[in-house]
């Protein structure tokens, strides 16, 4: 029974180190649609679709998350989203 134990605890552990993280990207009155798509395509390396989608979710909703992953990877993606004029962040 107490390796059954110290082994959920290490499940449950290495879980939270390897958390996911989401990168949202928030509506925002400036940017078109196309911008939008091709940022998504370039950063996120969507396909259009996928993008054309993201982008109706975030005009009709407010927001969407656009990619998940560990920090280091969307730490970049978000600065160049931020750089195209996106409005975005990690949560």
């Amino acid at each position: 029974m107490s390796s059954l134990v110290k082994t959920e605890s290490s499940v449950r552990s290495s879980v939270k180190r390897q958390s996911l993280k989401e990168l949202v990207l928030y509506n925002d009155d400036v940017n078109t649609f196309d911008h939008v798509i091709d940022t998504l395509v370039k950063v996120c390396h969507h396909d259009p679709l996928q993008a054309e989608q993201s982008a109706m979710i975030v005009h009709y909703k407010g927001k969407c998350s656009v990619k998940s992953g560990s920090y280091s990877d969307l730490k970049p993606r978000c600065t160049k989203l931020l750089d195209a004029g996106l409005s975005a962040e990690i949560i």
